[in-house]
């Protein structure tokens, strides 16, 4: 049985038009057959499929959206599933989520963690090939997204509810392969704890893990001889600002069942004609060397917790932003002087803050208590 696994899809309107027009422009024409002859070919939708009747929803970061023809190019390069935990499925709230379950359904293309209510979007995928089956769990890190009882959304990561999910699908079938959406934007390496909770699933029963989300392509290991793949990168996300190879470049990864063998397909994606490209030559030769640098990264703690330490160190400035009084948002020069931070927030506030976030009874509170009151706004 072999399974090939891709990133994040975001077509722009400019592709879906095209589309659309039938203008016999031929899409992924490098890839195509290997998503064809694969037994089973994955791709994470970023993204609702709307009609544009649908609102968007309130919440930080973009709203992404795609029409219709999704499903017609999703069908066409020779996808049979897409995974929905992501952080831009419910952009368009309940109607949005509902519209794209029903466009996959019209197109005989089948889903995963994703769904109208919390027990549809938790519900394990299961695949049945020469008497084998592969069980597929997918679940994304909470956003904005997440599914509730009576509501849309994604599968959130819970790693209490994953564990179940893992054990329950062990025994229902010969393999188990956990996708999660998930990780630090734009860098290259997992955190710490990404990698606890990835080895973790291998632990409680899964055979392979893959994460994809943080738009730039990282590393790999193996855990007990079971391979964790810690970013795919994107697989088609035209961004016109971002026209790098670290945004465009990602791989595809064939794993062969029972083996668990594995086969990594780097690409460019969306350069020049808005079209994917296989690496090869120097182009794939340094890739590869840049991916096993990660890899020593990944494989060492000590260095995997530097780099981490690194990350926080350009990033804790702008976190620290979101606790001070939205006024003083209006100057941006003044509040980055760490002075004007100090004054605004003080030692004993932070460590309050700190608290209710780090302590999870403190935490389960607080989140609800925002939730709140942004309804109420």
């Amino acid at each position: 049985m072999e399974v090939l696994i891709a990133g994040d899809i975001v077509p722009q309107i400019e592709v879906e038009e095209r589309i659309t027009v039938d203008n016999n422009k031929e899409f992924f024409p490098e890839i195509k057959n290997l998503l064809k002859d694969a037994d089973l070919s994955i791709v994470n939708l970023e993204c609702p499929i709307i009609d544009d009747t649908e609102k968007p929803i309130h919440k930080i970061g973009p709203n992404l959206k795609c029409t219709k023809s999704i499903g017609k190019l999703l069908k066409y390069a020779g996808f049979d599933l897409v995974t929905l935990a992501n952080n831009h499925f419910l952009d368009y709230g309940d109607e949005g989520a509902k519209n794209t379950i029903k466009v996959l359904n019209e197109y005989g293309i089948h889903y995963v963690g994703g769904g109208r209510n919390m027990d549809e979007a938790s519900k394990t995928f299961y695949y049945e090939k020469d008497n084998k089956t592969l069980a597929i769990i997918n679940c994304c890190e909470s956003e904005f997204s997440i599914a509730t009882d009576a509501s849309a959304g994604s599968n959130p990561l819970n790693p209490v509810l994953q564990w179940y999910a893992i054990r329950t699908a062990s025994h229902k079938a010969d393999y188990v392969l956990v996708i999660v959406h998930g990780g630090h934007e734009l860098y290259q390496l997992p955190s710490p704890r990404m990698q606890q909770l990835y080895r973790f699933f291998i632990d409680s029963g899964a055979d392979a893990v893959i994460n994809h989300h943080q738009h730039f392509y990282s590393g790999y290991e193996l855990y007990n001889n079971k391979p964790i793949f810690y970013g795919l990168g994107n697989f088609y996300f035209i961004n016109y600002k971002k026209r790098d190879r670290l945004w465009n470049e990602g791989y595809m990864v064939k794993i062969s069942f029972p083996s668990v063998g594995f086969q990594i397909i780097p690409y460019n994606q969306t350069l020049g004609d808005e079209n994917i490209t296989l690496l090869s030559g120097d182009e794939k030769k340094t890739f590869f060397e840049n991916v096993e640098k990660i890899n020593e990264i990944i494989t060492d703690e000590k260095l995997l917790k530097k780099e981490f330490r690194n990350l926080v160190k350009r990033k804790y400035i702008s976190y620290l932003l979101d606790f001070l009084p939205s006024s003083l948002c209006k100057f941006p020069t003044l509040i980055n002087n760490k002075l004007i931070i100090k004054i605004f927030l003080s030692k004993r506030r932070m460590m309050k803050c700190l608290n209710h976030i780090r302590c999870e009874s403190h935490r389960d509170i607080m989140i609800e208590s925002i939730r709140k009151y942004t309804e109420e706004l």
